[in-house]
């Protein structure tokens, strides 16, 4: 991917308040980094157009809405040139909401959400080892989400090194 937008300490810093709050207002964030809102719209505008900003989701507790299982998937294909094809069919099912193109034993390694084991297990059997393509699979449950947090872009290039 070729890299035609170079991000500067204050683009960093909004992205990084943003990626921790995306409702937090842009005039609080011009407020905190002592520029004006409409530069941050600006800025905003410009990551946006540069791809750099793909979009704003809402986190939500799937728990409370009833999906009681979030597992992991390995994913083994038949052969690596079908990927294309599988995911395509992969994308078709609503239950799996993250899946990669991977290094290592798997070929795939997917996220899913279901409501119980029973739904696991009929997205498994009914959906996922029906595709073409799909040699085997492995799950793996998810018990507890204990880090789930975007990178923190201006810390992990070293400028508040001595913070850590």
């Amino acid at each position: 991917m070729e890299k035609t937008f170079e991000l500067d300490e204050l683009d960093k810093q909004i992205l990084s308040m943003l990626m921790r709050n995306a409702k937090k207002p842009y005039t609080e964030i011009a407020k905190e980094l002592y520029v004006s809102g409409g530069t941050i719209h600006v800025r905003m505008k410009k990551l946006e157009e540069a791809g750099i900003v793909k979009g704003y989701n809402l986190d939500v507790d799937y728990g409370l809405l009833g999906y009681d299982i979030s597992a992991f998937l390995g994913i083994y294909l038949d052969k690596s040139s079908l990927y294309d094809d599988v995911a395509k069919d992969l994308e078709k099912i609503p239950e799996i909401v993250e899946a990669y193109y991977t290094t290592g034993i798997y070929s795939i390694f997917a996220k899913i959400i279901c409501r119980d084991t029973d739904h696991l297990r009929a997205v498994l059997h009914d959906k996922i080892q029906k595709i073409t393509g799909i040699q085997r699979t492995e799950t793996f449950i998810s018990l507890d989400a204990s880090i789930n947090r975007p990178i923190d872009i201006v810390r992990a290039e070293g400028v508040e090194k001595e913070t850590w």
